[in-house]
């Protein structure tokens, strides 16, 4: 088992910054695939970035490319997305997820994660 409790959420102007933290105990979290995934209204959950167990290894969807930064200290058990030049359509409640199936390999999907946090509000005011 892995429990997943993020923080860092809550609302911003357009064009600001938030850092996004997840902390993780339970099982091994430095071999886990994290992810971030958000969801806003009426839309699908979609993957936001993800990074392998080193930090070496990182995956980002076009729209926050340049903007958002996925980074881990297995450390510290615990993963960060640090968000700026925040839009309006950020706006989405976010979730952490871990993928500890299949070592190493970074998924883009919804199903492959296997545990999940409760999620955190992030709203961007225009």
């Amino acid at each position: 088992q892995m429990q997943l409790v993020e923080s860092g959420g809550g609302l911003v102007q357009a064009g600001g910054s938030l850092r996004l933290s997840c902390a993780a105990s339970g099982r091994t979290f430095s071999s886990a695939v994290m992810g971030w995934f958000r969801q806003a209204p009426g839309k699908e959950r979609e993957v936001v970035a993800a990074i392998g167990w080193s930090g070496g290894n990182t995956h980002y969807i076009d729209s926050v490319k340049g903007r958002f930064s996925i980074s881990r200290n297995n450390a510290e058990n615990t993963v960060y997305l640090q968000m700026n030049s925040l839009k309006p359509e950020d706006t989405a409640v976010y979730y952490c997820a871990a993928q500890t199936r299949v070592p190493g390999v970074i998924f883009v999907t919804v199903s492959a994660y296997d545990y999940w946090g409760q999620g955190t509000q992030v709203t961007v005011s225009s």
